[in-house]
């Protein structure tokens, strides 16, 4: 498949450098658009233009839609005024949008300067709603039904204004006030008789949001029913807009890219990794590393507080990478856990005692199978020939409680830090890996050093 994206990228290539225009069009409008985009990314500056220009009007919308930032700010550079007006005269006002929240302030007054009226004013609209809440993602152009209006007139409606809509699939109804009553489908009108009325082919218990809703809560409902679309209201059950399931999935992909970079200490970044500096990069990620860092010094303080016991009992110090890690793996995977069920709204913070006393359950039954486990690879590798100070088995216990506490310690916070970042409006994934491990490595130690002073206080009497 790539060496056929490859071929056919070099085809348009070599059609743009022979100047066959004419083939060059009948090749494009064979092509989805978002892989005319990804062809734009492998033209030279100066290409970009031609091909642009080449392309029916449509398909070019569609196209430049699916361009990353940097590629349309350089085509909007190099067009005309009135060039510029069909391209934004051909997007949804969604992606409008989308494009003027993107863009450089001068970009953006050449784009509102050409947009019509009507353009211009559903943008100003859509631009007053915060950031990340529906209102931002919706766009208005949908079908709107009356219940008295029979199926042929309903059909007749679709026909005369759905040439600009986003989605005629999935109709609107609304009452003389306005408000939102019901949903119809295309498919419900073809298949009613010409004379039944809208009100009785209808669906009355209609799902929808608010237009201040979270975005990620939209994108959520897109997977739990199915939808192709979700309407917007207002406070007063207006119908304002609809969520097409296309920007519901660009909010999950944006979403799971936010967490995953969060959950990995790096700071959110908006654009795609090849598109970013080194030093981009570098202001992204040092900020955590720094806080890390510094965080970690708790680590070397507990240790410097009980170098005494260290130094009476050498090998011991030679177990503390393990069970910081072993600690700070299970913390990890404590969180991840939660953090999912709680992106998928499985949980939520009252939940918090349910999900404690389950992850306490697992910690008991993993440290339990680890200690064991540790207990064995200790008395019969690790310390075979051991003959320094203090019994190898008991030396062995200290190490195998210490797995066993560090593991139900870890499960604990990994589960429950998570919950208290949602419950304090914090993002939970700010609370995975590798803060937990942090954390875990610190409390590990102490731990570590508790057990090792109860089990052998004879040997590290100071």
């Amino acid at each position: 498949m790539v060496q056929v994206n490859v071929t056919l990228t070099e085809t348009i290539k070599k059609l743009l450098e022979e100047k066959k225009y004419s083939t060059l069009r009948d090749v494009l409008t064979t092509m989805m658009p978002y892989d005319i985009a990804a062809v734009f990314e492998e033209l030279q500056d100066e290409k970009m233009p031609i091909l642009f220009r080449i392309l029916p009007k449509e398909l070019a919308a569609e196209t430049f839609v699916e361009m990353d930032e940097e590629t349309q700010e350089f085509l909007i550079h190099g067009f005309s005024d009135s060039e510029l007006k069909e391209v934004v005269d051909e997007l949804f006002v969604d992606d409008a949008v989308d494009l003027i929240e993107e863009m450089p302030a001068n970009v953006v007054k050449r784009i509102l300067r050409t947009a019509d009226k009507d353009m211009r004013k559903e943008i100003n609209e859509l631009l007053k709603y915060p950031e990340d809440s529906a209102g931002s993602i919706m766009t208005t152009e949908f079908i709107l039904l009356r219940p008295d209006m029979t199926a042929e007139m309903a059909i007749k409606r679709i026909r005369r204004t759905g040439v600009d809509k986003e989605t005629i699939y999935t109709c609107y109804v609304n009452d003389e006030n306005n408000k939102l009553i019901g949903i119809t489908t295309v498919k419900d009108l073809l298949l009613a008789n010409d004379d039944d009325y809208v009100r009785d082919l209808m669906e009355e218990n209609v799902i929808s949001v608010h237009t201040l809703d979270d975005q990620e809560k939209v994108a959520q409902m897109f997977s739990n029913y199915d939808f192709l679309a979700l309407p917007v209201v207002d406070k007063e059950q207006r119908i304002v807009g609809i969520v097409t399931i296309d920007d519901a999935i660009d909010v999950i992909q944006e979403e799971a890219t936010e967490d995953i970079e969060k959950m990995a200490a790096v700071l959110p970044s908006d654009k795609p990794y090849m598109k970013t500096g080194v030093f981009g990069i570098y202001r992204k990620r040092v900020p955590w590393l720094l806080i890390l860092m510094l965080s970690a010094t708790f680590t070397s303080t507990i240790i410097k507080s009980f170098e005494g016991v260290l130094a009476q009992v050498l090998i011991l110090s030679t177990f503390i990478p393990m069970i910081t890690g072993s600690g700070g793996n299970a913390g990890s995977q404590a969180s991840v856990s939660v953090i999912r069920a709680l992106s998928l709204g499985e949980i939520e913070f009252k939940s918090m005692f349910k999900v404690l006393w389950k992850e306490l359950r697992v910690a008991i039954l993993c440290g339990l199978t680890l200690a064991a486990a540790n207990f064995f690879k200790l008395m019969f590798f690790d310390l075979r020939n051991y003959d320094g100070k203090g019994e190898p088995v008991l030396i062995a216990l200290v190490v195998s409680l210490t797995i066993f506490g560090t593991i139900v310690m870890a499960k604990i916070v990994g589960s429950s830090l998570p919950l208290l970042a949602k419950k304090i409006g914090f993002d939970p994934a700010v609370m995975a890996n590798p803060l937990i491990s942090t954390v875990c490595d610190s409390l590990s130690l102490l731990i570590y050093f508790a057990v090792a002073l109860l089990v052998l206080p004879n040997v590290l009497a100071v």
